[in-house]
């Protein structure tokens, strides 16, 4: 595990053999068979294709999303190689392929290597290694167990970074008022010696001596502020810059009389109403993505058109009854490269000033000159929470935010801050996930679940 971008995906193709490492060298203890994060597959492809015996068998049905990553794994398994790479393999899929996935992994034959930000599977594994700036570190344990042991790690860490701080600071007092008494010595030594009648040649000895003992404590001290700040230096290096999203949102003013937005269902219809937390959970294909771009585009239609007739014709449908949402959709394609943080949040902010809006983006992690980049040169991660900053931090605030499968292809770190904003807005939320654990930490208020026919089951939890 570890951060986009951290070298994941690059590590694994180099232990399959895909890549030659420039420094140092790769040994296995057996074949490897390697399953990308990307299965290019063509919409013919078939299950005898995937297999390898197009020759001798011809398959029936042609396969494709989940379902052949589902077979494209499965084959693996079937191999029985003494090692198996799997890079996030549950990318994408719904709660039923991600459980099927879970089984298999379960009961793999082998040595078997995941990358994923996906913490189910990732409390399967037997041993959590996270690739962190540039090294590779390996807990005997799963990933619950690992967060634990490096939330205690770094409790003790930024203990141990403050107390070297202090002693910097205690050693630089020490070596301020020793510097200022020796100085002061001096200027009475030498005083004294005007004054007095004697041996010139002694007098300057005695000088001299004094001249050099305070020399030598000055060195001492200048040695143990050194050596002071060393420590501290390595103590601060020992904590984790893994920053979280604490901002402070402005009030959206959703009382709970407030009719937010009508569900339609096959069988049902439900009245989103105040600041209400839902999620909208199934599987790949019912309609979810279908149902919230319905939803953003319903507020320029008239409030009674069409939606109940089309969930009568057997497909959800939704209406909104405010005019104040924000919409993060699955791909966060919709921003201008060539624009900069500063301008593409300010745009959603026109009445906010360049100082108010750069005080919030820096509770965003962009700080200082950061602001200023194109959002054509930011990572994955970035260019997310320059999205999220522009949606959360609209004027006037959005009385709705919609997010559609917000976590996908996310890091651990990215869902984090995801969570951390989301837990500072007090409008209503509707969001569809197959991510469980991502949703058992937005307090929610109710979950529903599309089937393909386009009815909504209110379930108990996510």
């Amino acid at each position: 595990m570890g951060t986009n971008g951290s070298g994941k995906s690059t590590l694994l193709r180099l232990i399959a053999g895909r890549l030659t490492p420039t420094t140092g060298h790769i040994t296995t203890s057996g074949d490897v068979d390697y399953l990308p994060q990307s299965l290019t597959l063509g919409v013919n492809a078939t299950v005898s294709d995937l297999l390898g015996i197009t020759d001798h068998l011809v398959a029936l049905h042609a396969i494709e999303g989940g379902e052949a990553i589902l077979v494209a794994i499965a084959d693996l398994r079937l191999r029985r190689a003494p090692i198996t790479l799997l890079d996030e393999p549950t990318n994408n899929l719904d709660r039923n392929a991600r459980a099927r996935i879970a089984d298999m992994v379960r009961s793999w034959p082998g040595t078997l290597v995941v990358v994923s930000h996906d913490t189910a599977i990732l409390e399967l594994m037997h041993d959590t290694a996270e690739l962190h700036a540039g090294h590779l570190t390996v807990f005997g344990g799963a990933y619950s167990a690992w967060r634990a042991h490096r939330e205690q790690e770094q409790g003790a860490a930024v203990q141990a970074a403050r107390s070297a701080k202090q002693v910097v600071k205690v050693e630089r007092r020490q070596r301020i008022e020793a510097h200022t008494k020796l100085d002061h010595r001096s200027r009475t030594a030498q005083n004294s010696n005007e004054n007095k009648r004697g041996s010139k040649i002694l007098m300057n000895q005695r000088a001299s001596d004094a001249e050099v003992s305070a020399g030598k404590l000055r060195t001492e001290l200048d040695d143990k502020l050194q050596l002071a700040q060393k420590a501290s230096d390595t103590a601060d290096a020992r904590v984790r810059d893994d920053a979280h999203i604490h901002v402070d949102l402005p009030d959206p003013h959703v009382p709970g009389s407030c009719r937010i937005a009508e569900i339609h269902g096959r069988n049902r219809t439900f009245v989103v109403q105040g600041p209400e937390r839902i999620a909208i959970i199934g599987a790949n294909g019912v309609g979810k993505t279908t149902l919230l771009e319905a939803l953003v585009r319903s507020h320029a239609e008239p409030i009674d058109a069409a939606p109940i007739g089309a969930a009568q014709a057997g497909a959800a449908s939704a209406q909104l009854l405010i005019d104040r949402e924000g919409y993060l959709p699955q791909r966060v394609d919709g921003l201008d490269d060539a624009a900069t943080v500063l301008g593409t949040v300010r745009d959603a902010a026109p009445t906010l000033s360049a100082g108010a809006v750069r005080s919030q983006l820096a509770r965003f992690l962009f700080r200082g000159a950061a602001v200023e980049r194109l959002v054509g040169t930011l990572s994955g991660g970035e260019r997310f929470r320059v999205a999220l900053a522009r949606l959360l931090l609209a004027d006037p605030p959005h009385q709705l935010l919609v997010l559609d499968e917000p976590t996908n292809n996310l890091d651990l770190q990215s869902v984090d801050q995801l969570v951390d904003a989301l837990r500072s807005y007090s409008g209503s939320l509707i969001v569809v996930s197959h991510d469980d654990t991502f949703l058992s930490r937005l307090d929610l208020t109710t979950t529903f679940e599309l089937d393909g026919t386009g009815a909504l089951f209110e379930t108990a939890s996510a």
